[in-house]
């Protein structure tokens, strides 16, 4: 498909301005020059090219057929280019029909039965710069910009957008790939990364239709050091166990892509200005300084204010300068003008070119930086001065580190000067935000390590707690799961009358913790069923009876646990993923605040501490106004152990809370947990094989 040499126009006209004609002039517009068919059986010549009645007609199968028909006659369409030994299709219809998907149903079937990659249907097609194929029935410039962003995007006029912008960047090949009927966008990522021109793969995405092949393609990006930039747009719907359990809540909407980026290093961006910005600057061809700070040089105190503030908000990190550095520039500063970054240098206005040209090459030289920013507005200037452009150049000239131009108002921008800048290998960033966050983007630290091979299975722990979640483990029996998988879980003891709880708390030890434990109650504090500190029997008979009463007679006792921050460790299913781990604020706080970090299992707990660091919650953990801190190690074991216990009964959960995990500084213990039980119809019988007597494979 992507490196197409015979190319089939099905469709193609002389009509002016129709989609067959404008297919026409656009592969005639191929530097490949493939051999070109022209099939429309209303014709026999369209201008001096012979037209073919059909794709069976013509002298060979050809490699690609460009579809520009009706869907009315799609499915006949395609049923002919298979027949015809068509080798891939594009499809620009949308394929639609009132038959609730009928038509795009059979369209797909026809193309796997032929072993027939498919772009689209709903798309514009592909052009393949590095190799010189244009597929596309939309006219586009000529020639389009040659440089090292492969681009997958479901988004047509995101392809049609980033093909003809101004920005500083070129590609290997665009694809927009459209409803992906057959082909998904990681297969044409996998072609990307083979293409040795491909330095940077944008994705812009609103699903995930191929998991496995996806996350192979950006492990093999990350091993390779070659930074992946996301969009991705849309929510997850939201399932069963987004309702039954807090995890499934925190995990919808952008989850996945969350667990995705985490995983292998992504850099995951909120729009298309940053977009544009992160690939204009990780196009200019310099070495990242990843892991470093940035240095700004502003001539506005009110801009150099603002900026700081933005940072702050987007998580940029400003370069702690060294005394080597201050001294340097308080050579050339005016008086009263302080040497530090970010760095004011208006000031009487005379030799501007070369103060700022030493203000950056100052900043660039100290080693704690790793990019420098002039963070000025690149306005027209109508008296003709160019002191900024050309102390951009020459600094950018002097230092092999990342020099760009951090604009604040994209109308504003000079574009003789951007062009000047740009051509010269300066980015022009277009805005002080979006400008920011791809600079965090480039100084980002090192891209993790893929995630690990799951270990393997215990067998005989896994069958044996499999058939106990398949018939309805709950409650107390939970936190046996839990402490059976290495994760300190609370004492509890069931009972069914109040002579039982007697005993159990007797057996415990006050003060204790009574809890309902009847099924099908997911969240027992929002209907009463939690009673804590209750310190002797008659405290303990009084809430018993309160709780069977109302909720049924079914409790558990525990010893009651010492205070501390409080986690939700959680299971929530994706529909493309998988088990994904969620982790956030719990007890209370799970219902109250939405903030989580979303990763992928298997878990280091290296990775699993970095991931609760994360957190804005972190700070609580950490041991906030006075508190003790927390035993972060203990924290990432029981992550770890966790995301253990999900590689080995995922399969079996649509969804597991513990909640709430208490964190103190002598480490965890998890004191309540919920499972909700994958439909058995989800992936064939739960209970494995091993269980019913039968030897697992």
């Amino acid at each position: 498909m992507l490196e197409a040499r015979s190319v089939a126009l099905v469709g193609a006209s002389p009509r002016p301005g129709s989609l067959g004609a404008r297919m026409i002039a656009e592969v005639a517009k191929s530097p490949a020059a493939p051999r070109t068919y022209l099939v429309n059986p209303r014709y026999e010549k369209i201008g001096t090219e012979r037209a073919y009645p059909s794709l069976v007609s013509l002298p060979e199968p050809a490699d690609l057929a460009l579809l520009a028909v009706p869907d009315a006659v799609l499915a006949g369409q395609m049923e002919v280019a298979a027949q015809a030994r068509a080798r891939s299709a594009v499809i620009f219809g949308s394929a639609f029909d009132a038959q609730g998907g009928r038509l795009r149903a059979r369209v797909a079937a026809v193309a796997r039965d032929a072993a027939m990659p498919v772009c689209g249907g709903g798309c514009m097609g592909f052009v393949n710069v590095a190799r010189g194929l244009r597929a596309i029935g939309y006219v586009e410039r000529d020639p389009l910009p040659a440089g090292p962003v492969a681009l997958i995007t479901h988004s047509g006029s995101v392809f049609s957008a980033l093909l003809r912008t101004r920005r500083a960047f070129g590609f290997t090949i665009a694809v927009s790939s459209g409803q992906e009927l057959v082909t998904p966008a990681a297969a044409y990522a996998r072609y990307a990364l083979n293409l040795p021109e491909t330095r940077v793969l944008a994705l812009v995405l609103e699903a995930i239709r191929d998991a496995p092949l996806l996350r192979a393609v950006l492990a093999a990006a990350a091993e390779r050091d070659l930074p992946v930039v996301l969009l991705p747009a849309g929510a997850s719907q939201r399932g069963r166990s987004m309702v039954a359990a807090h995890s499934g809540a925190l995990a919808a909407g952008d989850g996945a892509w969350q667990a995705l980026a985490a995983a292998y290093g992504v850099r995951r961006v909120g729009d298309l200005a940053e977009l544009a910005d992160t690939l204009e600057l990780l196009c200019a061809g310099r070495p990242s300084g990843r892991g470093r700070g940035l240095a700004t040089v502003h001539d506005s105190g009110f801009e150099r204010a603002h900026v700081t503030d933005l940072a702050a908000q987007v998580g940029v990190e400003f370069a702690a300068i060294g005394a080597a550095t201050r001294q340097r520039l308080a050579g050339v500063l005016d008086p009263g003008l302080e040497p530090g970054n970010p760095l004011d240098v208006w000031g009487t206005g005379a030799g501007t070119r070369e103060l700022f040209t030493e203000a950056m090459s100052a900043l660039a030289g100290d080693p704690a930086v790793g990019a420098v920013a002039l963070a000025v507005d690149l306005v027209p200037e109508y008296d003709e001065d160019d002191s900024y452009p050309q102390a951009a150049l020459a600094a950018a000239a002097a230092t092999d580190k990342p020099v760009a131009v951090l604009a604040s108002v994209p109308a504003a921008i000079d574009q003789q000067a951007a062009g000047r800048l740009r051509a010269a290998g300066v980015p022009v960033l277009e805005s002080a935000r979006s400008g920011l966050l791809a600079l965090r983007h480039l100084l980002a630290p090192p891209v993790p390590a893929p995630p690990p091979l799951p270990p393997p299975p215990d067998v005989a722990r896994r069958d044996r707690w499999a058939a106990r979640l398949a018939a309805g483990a709950a409650g107390a029996e939970l936190l046996d799961l839990l402490a059976d998988y290495g994760i300190p879980a609370a004492r509890a003891v069931g009972a069914t009358t109040a002579a039982a709880a007697l005993a159990a708390a007797a057996a415990v030890g006050y003060p204790v913790a009574l809890k309902t434990d009847e099924p099908g109650i997911a969240h027992k504090t929002d209907v009463g069923g939690v009673r804590l500190g209750l310190a002797g029997p008659a405290e303990l008979a009084a809430a018993y009876a309160d709780i069977a009463a109302r909720l049924g007679p079914r409790v558990a006792v525990s010893p009651l646990v010492a205070p501390g921050p409080e986690l939700i460790v959680g299971m929530a299913r994706d529909p493309a993923l998988g088990p994904l781990i969620v982790t956030g604020p719990g007890g209370i706080l799970a219902e109250l605040f939405t903030e989580r970090v979303v990763v992928l299992p298997p878990l280091t707990p290296a990775v699993a501490t970095a991931s609760v660091s994360r957190l804005r919650f972190a700070a609580v953990l950490a041991g906030a106004r006075g508190g003790p801190p927390c035993d972060l190690g203990a924290i990432g074991a029981a992550l770890t152990a966790f995301s253990v216990l999900i590689g080995e009964l995922g399969d079996w959960l649509e969804a597991f809370d513990v909640n709430p995990m208490i964190c103190g500084p002598s480490g965890v213990i998890a004191v309540d947990a919920l499972a909700v039980p994958r439909p058995a119809t989800a992936a064939g019988a739960r209970v494995p094989r091993s269980a019913r007597g039968q030897a697992l494979p």
